[in-house]
């Protein structure tokens, strides 16, 4: 039995491929270990596997995962995988070639992630072979839920959202500004905190139009000038995505990217249904 898992910060999903070939999907929260350290890893899998895994009867587990882009980050959770699935191999990546895989196979072209954090490179139909770094939460993730949901933030702090959309924001999260300074600042994981905002500006889109298309217009716009452009021949490729944000909001991103001359290839929510079929079908054998 294997276990194949897509880790975002926020949340991850799982296949279990059982002996008779059954595949078995579930639930946990995301792993950044950039934000979740080897013992929470530990306390939430424990907490949150269901209760049917037969763990001890797993051969293999292939986890990809955000954050694990550095030998350090791949060892917290390499480590923590052990402690839970002890008979089996742990295969640690980083999200970024599984969404190659699941967007590309075995095909070489250009891959993105735009969901709570941002990222992209070019791939060679195996491996990933150039990385611009998205840079994170603080310093960068242009176009993802963290970038959007902040601007959202400041827009509702400073008064600049349509009146009755800020409205709607106070009804349906009744947020000070000190509320979200202190979850910013104090609490953990601000990234996800800026992230959930995203689903709201989803949700209402289609009664602020100009509002919605103008936010996320401007966030995808910042994706193309901080990363995209900045590939060798970018425009060779088509934009291939993955992620929440690039699925949720892809008629803007197909704009924005026609803006830049790039044609649209596969944009898909989640990659875990492809990521199954690349290792059951496409990766090399042992």
């Amino acid at each position: 039995m294997i276990v194949i898992a897509d880790g975002g910060s926020t949340k991850t999903n799982w296949c279990l491929i059982n002996e008779a070939g059954r595949k078995i999907y579930f639930n946990t929260e995301g792993y950044n270990p950039y934000f979740s350290k080897g013992e929470y890893i530990v306390k939430s899998l424990n907490d949150t596997l269901p209760d049917h895994l037969e763990r001890e009867k797993l051969t293999a587990v292939y986890y990809y995962g955000a954050g694990c882009s550095t030998p350090a980050n791949v060892k917290i959770v390499a480590d923590a995988m052990q402690q839970i699935f002890t008979n089996a191999t742990i295969f640690v990546g980083h999200d970024l070639l599984a969404s190659s895989r699941a967007l590309l196979g075995n095909e070489p072209g250009f891959a993105a992630i735009l969901g709570t954090g941002t990222n992209s490179c070019l791939y060679d139909g195996s491996e990933i072979t150039m990385n611009i770094d998205s840079l994170g939460y603080f310093l960068g993730d242009e176009g993802s839920g963290s970038y959007i949901g902040k601007r959202i933030l400041s827009d509702y702090m400073k008064g600049y959202m349509p009146k009755g959309l800020r409205e709607a924001f106070y009804d349906n999260y009744a947020l000070t500004n000190e509320d979200i300074f202190d979850n910013i600042y104090n609490k953990p994981l601000p990234n996800r905190f800026c992230a959930s905002f995203s689903k709201f500006l989803y949700d209402f889109k289609d009664n602020y139009e100009d509002y919605a298309f103008t936010t996320i217009d401007y966030a995808f716009t910042a994706f193309f000038e901080a990363l995209v452009i900045h590939y060798p021949n970018y425009k060779d490729h088509k934009l291939n995505c993955v992620g929440s944000v690039g699925y949720s909001f892809r008629d803007i991103l197909s704009i924005v990217a026609d803006r830049y001359e790039m044609g649209v290839g596969k944009i898909i929510r989640s990659p875990i249904d492809d990521l199954v079929h690349y290792h059951l079908e496409l990766a090399p054998k042992a």
